[in-house]
């Protein structure tokens, strides 16, 4: 459930709740995801909590006291600093900045290139937290080369079968 309630709202356009009762309702539907990590990062992130690194937040504590803008501020400019180029999607043309979620995408397809199976879309789908399947199935995009190449090797054992 999507609630599009801002702070200058007193009641949320949507569904009607009193803002603070609409967030705390959308607050309650985020995911919580357990997701691995390799044993350097691990030992970065010990450290980085053991030199107090945890930002407290009311009762929570939490590992890194950024917000969504600022994260993907940090993202973007250290693209730049990498020298990284723009994002052209290769269906619209469009340009794009690289992201947050951008880099999201690119694990995602990256992953299912290595992996289209059934069980590597599923394994792929807990990791992003997709609730429906079909949404991680999207990912699995069909470059031209691909799709040319899937069609002449269709052809290509029908005529071998034919032949025998």
């Amino acid at each position: 459930m999507w609630c599009p309630a801002r702070k200058s709202h007193i009641f949320c356009p949507k569904c009607g709740l009193g803002v603070e009762e609409a967030v705390t309702k959308e607050l309650e539907h985020r995911k919580v995801r357990i997701l691995p990590l390799d044993k350097a990062t691990l030992e970065i992130l010990k450290d980085y909590i053991k030199r107090g690194g945890p930002a407290k937040r009311g009762d929570k504590n939490l590992i890194f006291g950024i917000n969504r803008h600022r994260a993907w501020q940090i993202v973007r400019e250290c693209a730049e600093r990498a020298g990284l180029p723009k994002l052209v999607n290769p269906e619209t043309g469009k340009i794009h900045g690289i992201s947050p979620h951008r880099l999201r995408d690119a694990f995602a397809v990256h992953a299912v290139k290595l992996d289209d199976s059934g069980d590597g879309l599923r394994m792929l789908q807990e990791y992003l937290g997709h609730a429906s399947f079909n949404t991680t199935a999207k990912y699995r995009k069909v470059a031209g080369e691909e799709l040319k190449g899937w069609y002449d090797k269709l052809w290509s054992k029908e005529a071998k079968q034919g032949g025998d």
